[in-house]
This record gives structure tokens, C-alpha cells and sequence, in this order.
């Protein structure tokens, strides 16, 4: 709890990964990959509850062992790959006022495929939105290696166009990075929005989103080569 007002963790973790069969579940460094962020969990000064959302009951009895709650299996039309967060939250947030009648101030989403996250960066990203209630959201973001403004987009008739133009109308694509507007691209290890962002929003982040900048962070394991890179860092 922060400021009187309950946090509840989810960490949602479907089964049926193509790419990297049974990912969330698999051994990474001695510990399986979901693992990682049912500890960060525990270890927050803030989240009261946290409960993994799957749809696997090998994920759901591997994550009860490890100390979450699962207290339901995701119904099969929020399992598909093409599922996005929004719907798997909403669901979570009815069963547990329907089933339990308790529902949580704010939400915190630790994706399971991110397993370097820092609890200092969890409990940071609760206090910034707690902080700041006129916000709808915080969400961990960091600078790109590349800026947007040197990217390009292809023509239908297979030209190279600037992506973005600056303010002024001109492109960046020949100027040097650091006279380039700041950039940042979300890397996911900790998202916290309200809970009346989801209900009344109908939003995963609302309009009000404010930043977690991470000086060094990483996109989630999505590939066998992210595994192997992740495994490395992990040392």
C-alpha cells in the first residue's frame, strides 16, 4: 500500500509460446523465467497482492510453488497470440471484485519476459503515478540506440521517406543524434496505472502518461537469441 491506496501486481503469462516452447515456465540461470518476476513482486515495498494470469495450468502450478496467487484460468478467448494486454487486466480486475469484492487502487504489470528488472525501479514507478494523481499512467522507458528521426519509411513506389520530420518541417536525417529531439522507446519492465484508467479509460495507459526513464534497459525475450542474450547478462 502507498498513500492508502492498494496495489495489486499481475503478471500475465500465457501458455503456448511458439517461439521458445513453454518460455514463461522455462529454467533460466537456475530459476524459471517467471520466477524472476514473481520475486520482484515479493520483494516491492507497495504491492499487496500479486497474481499471475494464465491460461496454463503447468504455469499456474509452477507459479502457486514459487508463491503467487492464481486464482482463476484465463478463460480461452484471452489466450490467443494475438490477445493484448488490455482485455487479460480487465478481466482480472472483474473476477476479483465479482468473486472476492476487492478492487485494488492501482495496478502494476510485470511482464514475465523482462527478468532484469530492479524492485527499486518497481517501487519508483508506484510512487511517481501515487504522486501524481492526475496522471493515468507510468510506463519504463529509455533512450532507442537509434533516433526515430534518422529512420525512413518506403514509398508505395519503393523510395526511401524520412519517418519524422522535425518541428520546423525539416528531417533529421543528416544531422548529428545528439542535436535531434530526445526519443524514448518503452522497454516494459514495470508499467503502473490506476485502476479507473482501465475501468473508465478503457486504456492500458490512458492519455496522462508520465516516464520512468532507465538510464540501461532492455527489450523483453521474444527469441531464442534474446534468451541467449538475457542467460549472458544474467552471467
Amino acid at each position: 500500500m502507498i498513500k492508502d491506496s492498494t496495489v495489486l501486481a499481475i503478471i500475465p503469462a500465457r501458455g503456448g509460446s511458439k517461439r521458445i516452447p513453454n518460455k514463461n515456465i522455462k529454467d533460466m540461470k537456475g530459476k524459471p523465467l517467471i520466477g524472476y518476476a514473481i520475486d520482484s513482486a515479493k520483494k516491492s515495498r507497495y504491492i499487496d497482492r500479486f497474481i499471475v494470469s494464465t491460461d496454463s495450468e503447468e504455469i499456474a502450478e509452477v507459479s502457486k510453488l514459487l508463491g503467487a496467487e492464481v486464482p482463476f484460468l484465463r478463460p480461452a478467448d484471452l489466450s490467443g497470440d494475438n490477445v493484448q494486454d488490455f482485455p487479460v487486466f480487465l478481466h482480472t480486475i472483474k473476477w476479483l471484485e465479482k468473486e472476492e469484492g476487492f478492487r485494488p487502487d492501482l495496478i502494476v504489470q510485470l511482464r514475465p519476459t523482462s527478468p532484469l528488472r530492479n524492485v527499486d525501479d518497481i517501487d519508483r514507478a508506484i510512487e511517481i503515478l501515487a504522486q501524481n494523481k492526475e496522471a493515468d499512467s507510468v510506463r519504463t522507458v529509455t533512450e532507442p540506440e537509434q533516433s526515430p528521426y534518422k529512420m525512413y519509411s518506403i514509398t508505395e513506389d519503393g523510395y526511401l521517406n524520412p519517418l519524422l520530420k522535425l518541428s520546423n518541417g525539416s528531417v533529421g536525417i543528416n544531422m548529428p543524434q545528439q542535436e535531434l529531439p530526445k526519443a524514448y522507446k518503452h522497454v516494459g519492465y514495470v508499467d503502473v496505472m490506476w485502476t479507473k484508467t482501465i475501468l473508465e479509460k478503457r486504456s492500458m495507459t490512458g492519455d496522462k502518461i508520465l516516464p520512468l526513464v532507465l538510464e540501461l534497459a532492455y527489450s523483453g525475450i521474444n527469441t531464442k537469441e534474446d534468451w541467449d542474450f538475457y542467460e549472458y547478462l544474467i552471467g
